[in-house]
């Protein structure tokens, strides 16, 4: 059991974690990050030029598409391409590139017009939109255009015939696969396959979910409702553990385009009037398991600041966006704020928010919906009265936020950023200071400068970082632990 149902498919369209999930069984990408965050050859080797300006990639042998076509260069050059109109990081690498090309069937050469340091660690992140290679026919789609075909060539493949949104979904092993022969580290490494067929199954109960585990018809549990964790203690035919120890940051998500938050004084406003303590103690439970958090890169990161964020540490300030409301001049729009039912980890922020919201004078709308229909809702910069929104609240895993270039919600560039759409030149003036900075300290200089404005823009509110257990049947061994659940080099007992 995953942590959603699984609708939408294509992963460039959408940074939802349950599509980039579905990615990681059947793409792979030329090059990922490794446990000690260090990007590592995938598909391909690479050479960069003495100036920075060339990298040179070079396929690896072996590589070949499900329905039995080899890999060509043209095939990533397509995928990076279509890559690279979604993502915040890749939008900046085009910025400055003279060339894309690929030179002949095994080698593709990316020329810019001026050194981009961190282009290596931007297509080797593991989340948001890591570059999954397909097939060209396939990635000369349109990028806001969804996919119909669902071929890579990763470990497994895709099953459509088992595919049923709000069932299951299924990936047989593919035979045709040749792992890389260095041992398997988080992204990065040799991905063995040892198990014929992986099923995931949609149950929306948490209570329904632990049953099946502890009764062995499941093996496992990528999320696990805190408050049922209990009923799992004690059963050693069940492994209760922490996959990945960084964790994630849950977060609320403004809509720029439309009244009210259109407005940077009532966006503000939303800012004063939450808090972080009231949202994690509801969501999580037991302290053990989140933490307040006002970094927008994460606590504990190198780049880690709490600046503009006092007042979500605290208690809120719901006297001061009452003033900020009646300053603005705040005429009651409604709030049209998207409340997810099916995800435990995305339950109770909506409802704790609506209340605080509620509290500073904000008319909300609490609209509930199904996990994948809100995926599909917030792509949507239709007026809230057509069909758009106003808020909605998603989680990230550290590793995602952690720096500015890989952190979607600090794209300032209108109707090309993430959802919510924020015209923000600042942001991106910051951004490029960042990747001029010439040492560790002064990039962390900028982090904290971007910080700052990104709580005065209010480009997003942070509301808390937390870690939820998964679960699993103990004859389910050796599974990777990174921050992206895996299935590639697992065992199964019989």
């Amino acid at each position: 059991m995953m942590h959603s149902d699984l609708r939408v498919l294509d992963p460039v369209i959408t940074t939802a974690h349950i599509t980039r999930d579905h990615a990681y069984m059947i793409y792979d990408v030329l090059i990922a990050v490794d446990e000690n965050f260090k990007p590592q050859p995938q598909m391909a080797d690479w050479q960069v030029s003495g100036d920075g300006k060339v990298y040179t990639f070079t396929l690896r042998d072996g590589l070949k598409f499900h329905d039995g076509a080899p890999v060509t260069a043209a095939d990533a050059v397509a995928s990076l391409q279509r890559w690279a109109k979604r993502d915040a990081g890749g939008q900046l690498i085009m910025d400055i590139t003279a060339s894309l090309e690929a030179k002949d069937d095994k080698t593709l050469v990316w020329t810019l017009d001026k050194p981009f340091p961190p282009l290596l660690d931007t297509i080797a992140k593991q989340s948001a939109l890591p570059p999954f290679i397909m097939p060209a026919r396939i990635a000369e789609t349109p990028a806001d255009t969804a996919i119909k075909e669902h071929i890579g060539s990763g470990p497994f493949k895709f099953v459509p015939e088992e595919f049923q949104p709000g069932v299951g979904v299924s990936y047989v092993k593919n035979t045709d696969y040749v792992p890389r022969s260095e041992p398997a580290s988080w992204l990065a490494g040799g991905k063995v396959v040892n198990v014929d067929k992986v099923r995931w199954l949609t149950m929306t109960d948490g209570q329904t979910a632990v049953n099946a585990l502890a009764s062995g018809e499941i093996d496992y549990i990528e999320q696990v409702p805190v408050d049922l964790a209990p009923l799992l203690d004690g059963d050693d035919k069940v492994v209760l553990e922490l996959r990945d120890p960084l964790g994630y940051q849950t977060m609320g998500r403004l809509n720029f385009k439309h009244p009210p938050f259109d407005n940077q004084k009532i966006r503000q406003a939303a800012l004063l009037a939450l808090s972080q303590e009231p949202v994690l103690a509801t969501m999580m439970g037991d302290p053990k398991f989140y933490k307040p958090c006002g970094a927008i890169f994460g606590c504990g990161t190198p780049l880690a600041s709490e600046a503009g964020a006092e007042t979500l540490i605290a208690k809120g300030d719901p006297e001061r966006a009452k003033a900020l409301l009646k300053e603005a001049g705040y005429d009651n729009t409604p709030v049209v704020l998207m409340q997810p039912t099916d995800v435990s980890s995305l339950t109770a922020q909506p409802v704790v928010a609506a209340q605080l919201l509620r509290a500073a004078g904000f008319n909300v709308d609490m609209q509930p919906m199904d996990w994948q229909t809100l995926v599909g809702r917030r792509a949507s910069q239709a007026a809230p009265k057509d069909g758009g929104w106003n808020v909605f609240f998603t989680n990230w895993q550290i590793p995602e936020i952690a720096g500015p270039l890989n952190n979607v919600m600090l794209n300032g560039r209108g109707d090309t950023a993430w959802f919510g759409w924020p015209q923000d030149a600042e942001i991106e003036k910051l951004k490029q200071e960042f990747i001029a900075a010439a040492t560790p300290e002064d990039q962390a200089k900028v982090a904290a400068r971007i910080q700052a404005h990104a709580m005065e823009n209010v480009l997003y509110i942070p509301l808390g970082e937390y870690n939820p257990p998964q679960a699993r049947r103990a004859s389910v061994t050796d599974m990777i632990r990174a921050p992206i659940p895996v299935f590639w080099n697992l065992n199964k007992a019989e």
